[in-house]
């Protein structure tokens, strides 16, 4: 009876275990937003974005910094040798600048717009890495069905090529034919091997996007499908320069180049300081004999022989700098936006061309299968036919696969999140 319960708990176990591993080994399924969220999860790219809008908000408490008091402790001992007369003595200073001409309120405005550039630059980064994924994830759709058409043609040859060896042996068919055949089968497998390898290339980049093992096995749940865009180009354009992350991003500029100008231009101005100090002798802590001093100062530079001018002139030259930018920043979003719409228009048109050509050269196909059957087609009919289904269908799936990528890049040159499936 114990072998049999023993017998019994080692089955129990195997099957768990081969349950486990099965579990374990099955596809990992994603959806595009799937790939998507795993992109700006695992990808070192938005983090590297996050880490420099944290040193951007760290550098606003620097400059805030300057509109509060500085206090230093200072220590200082005098060996006099054999004359015994050593010394030791403390201070304590307070430094307050009340009034900087504005540099310091300037500083801490240019500050916050960095904040503020920093912040745009993680949503830019995080569109990128949204259209990374999304083209990815679509290279691998594209791949799967370039395979699938590759391995219908491999299907076609191979039935085809036994019809002939049938035929051969009949005495109704010549060795020429056969041998043709088999080269055709054999040129067929060899394109369903790198439609393969282009497969496995495209799931490994999807994986390296995703920051994942390149050995992790994909389950794509989507399809590459049409969704009409009823979007026109002037609003595209018109929305991109609003809100694309780089057309703030631009104006940002202009407002710290400005900022800048004002930091310059406080040299100008007086300066009010607040100070304070006392100081102590031959003790490591103030007594009672020790005295404070207060008092005010300002100082006001009437001449510093042009150097706050020439800093003028820079800040402005800057400003200048950055209005030019924006203005090619802007045309550069409009020529993306334009190069994304018309590339997708173009794809749609083609897609409804290559739907009809699929249907027409299926048709033709079984036309020459069937004519060959009965005798009144030749090899080579049946080839060219089945030639020209391949190369339909091959169209077919580039002109969808151009239409979902360059519609996921219209998305992102106008500042909006990629197309989900």
């Amino acid at each position: 009876m114990s072998n049999r319960k023993n017998k019994a708990l080692l089955l129990a176990i195997g099957l768990f275990f081969l349950q486990y591993s099965v579990s374990f080994a099955s596809p990992l399924e994603l959806s595009l937003q799937d790939s998507i969220d795993y992109a700006l999860k695992n990808n070192a790219s938005i983090q590297i974005a996050g880490e420099d809008k944290r040193k951007s908000e760290l550098s606003v408490g620097e400059a805030k910094a300057g509109k509060l008091p500085t206090v230093s402790l200072g220590s200082n001992y005098s060996y006099q040798g054999n004359s015994g007369d050593d010394s030791f003595s403390n201070s304590l200073r307070m430094n307050w600048q009340l009034y900087s001409g504005g540099r310091t309120e300037a500083q801490i405005d240019q500050a916050e717009l960095g904040v503020r550039s920093a912040d745009l630059n993680v949503d830019k980064t995080t569109q990128q890495l949204i259209l990374d994924a999304t083209t990815n994830y679509y290279n691998v759709l594209a791949a799967k069905n370039m395979r699938t058409v590759n391995e219908e043609n491999v299907s076609n040859l191979r039935a085809h090529l036994a019809i002939v060896q049938a035929k051969y042996q009949e005495g109704i068919a010549a060795k020429s034919e056969v041998l043709r055949a088999e080269v055709e089968v054999a040129n067929a497998d060899q394109n369903l091997i790198k439609a393969q390898n282009q497969y496995d290339l495209a799931v490994s980049n999807l994986l390296t996007t995703m920051n994942m093992d390149g050995g992790t096995e994909l389950e794509l749940k989507g399809e590459l499908a049409y969704q009409p865009d009823t979007r026109t180009l002037d609003e595209a354009i018109a929305f991109a320069k609003q809100n694309r992350p780089e057309a703030v991003q631009a104006q940002v500029s202009i407002d710290s180049a400005q900022k800048g100008i004002e930091i310059a231009e406080s040299n100008k101005r007086p300066t009010v300081s607040l100070s304070a100090s006392t100081g102590w002798n031959d003790s490591l802590v103030p007594d009672d004999t020790n005295n404070w001093s207060v008092g005010a100062s300002a100082s006001w530079s009437i001449f510093d022989g042009g150097v706050t001018k020439s800093k003028i002139n820079q800040a402005e030259s800057s400003l200048n700098k950055a209005k030019l930018q924006n203005d090619q920043t802007l045309d550069s979003i409009e020529q993306e936006v334009r190069q994304g719409y018309l590339n997708m228009k173009e794809a749609e048109k083609r897609l409804a061309n290559t739907e009809v050509t699929v249907t027409k050269a299926n048709e033709d196909l079984y036309i020459a299968q069937e004519s060959y059957k009965a005798g009144v087609a030749t090899n080579l009919d049946i080839f060219d036919a089945q030639l020209a289904l391949t190369q339909a269908k091959t169209n077919h799936v580039q002109a969808l696969y151009d239409y979902d990528v360059n519609k996921a890049k219209l998305d992102k040159a106008m500042g909006l999140k990629a197309s989900s499936l």
